[in-house]
């Protein structure tokens, strides 16, 4: 697991609370579709809202971001998560976890990092032990 991150909002909803953001790398036997309907079974019994605002201020968004070397594009599930390398606020936990993780396509997630616009502040405020 990585330390948490403070970050400020990103997407169509900035005016809103920061969140609270880390990154876990576990294994499974569970397919893929399986563990996103864990993912929101978990989000709804913190409390999410199913169909809240998009981007919006929400309790908790447990995202699934990368299955192995998976890629996969279905109806409701697309893995690597398509928004990753646009997203400092995934990024950075998930290097912290493993600083040469790619994407399965070769994609260095160092690289995508760096070519990053400035902006998306992530500010670790937790190292976990």
């Amino acid at each position: 697991m990585s330390s948490v991150y403070e970050t400020e909002p990103v997407g169509k909803v900035t005016e809103q609370d920061d969140f609270y953001n880390a990154a876990v790398e576990s294994e499974t036997t569970l397919h893929p579709r399986q563990l996103l309907d864990l993912c929101k079974r978990i989000e709804s019994d913190l409390g999410r809202v199913a169909q809240g605002q998009r981007h919006g201020p929400r309790p908790i968004d447990v995202d699934l971001l990368i299955v192995a070397d998976l890629l996969l594009a279905d109806e409701g599930l697309v893995v690597p998560h398509p928004e990753l390398t646009n997203r400092r606020f995934v990024i950075v936990p998930l290097l912290e976890i493993d600083p040469d993780l790619s994407l399965p396509d070769g994609t260095s997630l160092a690289g995508a990092l760096a070519a990053l616009e400035p902006g998306q502040r992530v500010e670790r405020i937790e190292a976990l032990v």
